[in-house]
């Protein structure tokens, strides 16, 4: 693994927050400053396809990444605000439905944030 991609998922394993990609740009520059943001753009393409890191479309806005670690989000339908959510069973609960083991899921919960819900539509 390159130098590059392993501090771009280093940033994103500390982070608290859903990164953007350009946030993701301006943090990994403080340690390669030369890096351009297609590179940024390509690594967390591959990191994600390769299951190394989480994209969460963005709805109304850009994509997200974030660690992988068993849990889902709550995406708010107007400002596009994430939060995370974390439903043990639901695993258990899709295979018994389905009658098999899966790999895995990713579960987006549209919903209206504390902060939106005052606002009129």
């Amino acid at each position: 693994m390159t130098a590059k991609r392993q501090a771009i998922i280093d940033i994103i394993q500390k982070s608290s927050d859903h990164l953007t990609a350009e946030e993701i740009f301006f943090k990994v520059k403080k340690v390669f400053p030369g890096i351009v943001m297609a590179t940024v753009y390509n690594n967390i393409n591959v990191l994600a396809k390769e299951g190394k890191i989480r994209r969460i479309k963005g709805i109304g806005s850009c994509d997200r990444f974030d660690k992988i670690i068993p849990h889902d989000h709550c995406v708010c339908s107007r400002c596009g605000g994430i939060i995370d959510l974390a439903i043990p069973s639901l695993t258990e609960q899709i295979e018994r439905v389905l009658g098999k083991k899966i790999k895995g899921y990713r579960l987006n919960i549209d919903y209206l944030c504390d902060k939106c819900e005052g606002i009129e539509a």
